[in-house]
């Protein structure tokens, strides 16, 4: 696709305020009810011709509990919801999570005054939440059936001057890839936490809430490739709790409700911990108290979940009398996509279990 304009933008924003609508001023995109997704590029921004949507699980989650009736989903309807959003919004943004994915597509035009280093027809995924990107869709969605979180699809998206894009690998499957980018902040700040306690002499344990899962998996192989000692991985169900069953992701496998305290911290307590460092990973709220209780005093918490309160965190550990150090996962560590990449390479575990989810 061909876009032109005949005056050339000249001033814009590198980290995208000139896309602003509403509420227009001095709102930062994320932050923004409505973006400008208006696919002619100002001079520092590119254009990517849109090919797979991934929805956070979080949002997806949600969007799927509204439309299911009598155990029923309806597909459609949670279709037909992301159109009306991103018609609405000019961005895919959740309104009930806040959240909103990434995507991967080509590089279609690239402003002349560009720093990210892309050049055109540079098959990339968006390191940026769908929450803060301009988004069109042209195709109607109509290849998703809306009973999933990966979404084919064609649009444009726009990314600013200051924005993240990486390279697709050429040695994995664009799907593969998008699944580990799509979570690559996860393994990148457990590596850099563990790191740190080594730095002091500390050999941290840690506990992953929802250890099977797409991040809980890669900040389980981080952990362990960082030099964690005893890791616990909590999951809700048997059949989950069997995927890690074989592995050497983690030491401990916890079958147990993430959302409750007292169930968590005693079947924790059970499989050796509390644990130095927790990791949550489950898109499911509720989870900050549990996650505070099994940690040690002096410990970190990390919450990778979208689903977070940090009020609740916060208030949480006040009301326990927990000197915990809590960390919001953002997504982004630097050399994070690559380091992520490198697990799935290295590590034959957590490969096997991204490409089952991903084949299921």
């Amino acid at each position: 696709m061909s876009v032109t304009q005949d005056t050339p933008r000249s001033a814009s924003s590198p980290i995208g305020v000139h896309r602003v609508v509403e509420p227009a001023g001095a709102s930062l995109p994320q932050a923004a009810r409505v973006l400008d997704a208006d696919p002619v590029i100002w001079p520092d921004e590119v254009r990517i011709a849109v090919e797979t949507l991934n929805l956070d699980a979080a949002s997806y989650r949600q969007l799927a509990d509204k439309h299911t009736s009598d155990g029923v989903l309806d597909g459609a309807a949670v279709r037909d919801e992301v159109l009306d959003i991103v018609a609405t919004r000019g961005k895919m943004q959740n309104p009930v999570t806040g959240s909103g994915g990434m995507l991967i597509g080509t590089v279609e035009e690239v402003g002349p005054e560009s720093t990210l280093g892309l050049s055109v027809g540079d098959k990339v995924a968006t390191l940026v939440s769908l929450s803060l990107t301009p988004l069109r869709i042209t195709d109607g969605l109509s290849r998703w059936d809306g009973r999933g979180e990966r979404i084919p699809a064609a649009g444009t998206a726009i990314l600013f001057g200051r924005s993240i894009a990486a390279r697709l690998p050429d040695d994995l499957s664009p799907e593969l890839a998008l699944m580990v980018m799509d979570v690559c902040g996860a393994p990148a700040l457990v590596r850099r936490v563990v790191e740190g306690y080594a730095a002091r002499g500390v050999t941290p344990s840690v506990t992953v809430l929802g250890g099977a899962g797409k991040s809980g998996s890669l900040s389980l192989a981080a952990a362990r490739a960082a030099g964690a000692g005893r890791l616990l991985a909590v999951v809700p169900f048997e059949a989950e709790a069997q995927m890690l069953r074989g592995t050497a992701l983690a030491d401990e496998i916890v079958i147990a409700d993430a959302r409750s305290p007292i169930g968590l911290a005693e079947a924790v307590e059970a499989a050796g911990g509390p644990t130095t460092l927790t990791v949550v990973c489950v898109d499911v709220p509720g989870t900050e108290q549990p996650a505070i209780l099994v940690t040690e005093q002096g410990g970190t918490v990390i919450f990778f979940s979208m689903a977070t309160s940090f009020s609740a965190a916060a208030l949480g550990a006040e009301g326990l009398a927990s000197d915990v150090t809590m960390l919001v996962g953002n997504g982004y560590v630097p050399g994070h996509a690559d380091y992520a990449l490198s697990l799935i390479r290295s590590n034959a575990d957590v490969r096997a279990l991204f490409e089952t989810r991903l084949a299921h």
